[in-house]
């Protein structure tokens, strides 16, 4: 591994994360429960059950194949604002890690992470009623097999920003991946960014977490409102601003529709939501939000201006199905 970017330059954003691909398909309701899956959840998937669940969703009709995953979906959306990035994570040798990788290559974002022949690549298996409700079901297999040995410490030195995935954060392997890229990452000077998910409310998450940003871990803290609650162990959103700021450089908190909210040097900064043409898919738009937050900041933006293109890359992506962007934009 170089540490460069494709084009010679090292990569603005590195970032690891779950390489996982979502597999896409339209059932009934009879369908989910044949499979003993319950309606609306999110839910881990050993790999036998995640092989039990491919073969019922080909048998029965046709699944859509598509690269995602958290921190890769941000990148997406940097890359199509001109940012240069490179993503580390976790793949099988297989057809849906080449799948995965051709797609990285495609949105021109550096990825070469050694596939590992031991473990399929992760998927999530998204099964669409015709209510639309969405039910997940997530095997990360491979993606959890991310290794310190794996990362690109060239690449983590010569960044702008290391943005890390909060997926990837509970299993202990990946971790001490994320652990060593803090430290390299740290001893250079550069800025941490860290995604929170809703997988922080699995025992024991909020715990490690807490104790990585109150040891300095981060710098630029991410998360939604749902997300900023359980971080803070209060209900009040003011509070719990109060509490991550006191934490953090850099908190930052979506709010859907009512917008973003960050904290910097003690001030309370609030910027509005963009508004979309029209809402198809809300996936992925905390995602894109991020995506567009870090370009901005990268590119030399105040808070404010930053929390406008991050609320300009979500609604972008609000308008089609799926989590990435379908065009290049400007920050």
């Amino acid at each position: 591994m170089t540490g460069a970017h494709d084009n010679g330059e090292p990569a603005q954003i590195v970032a690891l994360g779950d390489a996982i691909v979502d597999v896409l398909a339209r059932r009934d309701e009879d369908f989910l429960v044949e499979c003993g899956v319950l309606k609306g959840t999110m839910r881990l998937l050993a790999d036998e059950e995640a092989q039990g669940l491919a073969a019922a969703m080909d048998a029965s009709g046709a699944v859509e194949e598509v690269p995602g995953g958290s921190a890769a979906n941000s990148l997406a959306g940097a890359a199509a604002l001109g940012i240069r990035c490179r993503f580390i994570g976790q793949t099988g040798d297989d057809r849906l890690g080449r799948l995965f990788k051709r797609h990285m290559a495609d949105l021109d974002i550096a990825f070469d992470t050694p596939p590992i022949g031991d473990a399929p690549t992760g998927r999530c298996f998204i099964l669409v009623t015709p209510d639309g409700e969405r039910t997940m079901q997530t095997s990360p297999a491979a993606s959890h097999r991310l290794t310190p040995d794996a990362l690109d410490e060239d690449a983590i030195r010569g960044c702008d920003t290391l943005f890390l995935e909060g997926y990837l954060w509970g299993p202990e392997t990946p971790r001490r991946a994320m652990l060593r890229a803090i430290e390299i990452a740290r001893a250079e000077g550069r800025r941490i960014a860290f995604t929170l998910s809703d997988s922080i409310a699995l025992p024991g998450r909020r715990d490690t977490i807490l104790k990585l940003v109150q040891d300095g871990g981060v710098d630029v803290l991410f998360a939604n409102e749902y997300e900023a609650r359980l971080m803070s162990g209060v209900d009040d959103f003011d509070a719990s601003m109060r509490f991550l700021s006191d934490l953090v450089k850099l908190p930052v908190i979506t709010r859907g529709a009512a917008g973003a909210t960050a904290m910097w040097r003690g001030e309370k900064i609030e910027r509005p939501a963009a508004r979309p043409e029209a809402i198809v898919d809300t996936t992925g738009a905390g995602d894109q939000f991020a995506a567009g937050f870090l370009a901005a900041l990268i590119a030399g933006r105040d808070i404010s201006d930053s929390l406008d293109v991050g609320a300009r890359n979500a609604a972008a992506v609000l308008g089609h199905v799926g989590a990435r962007p379908l065009k290049r934009m400007e920050i």
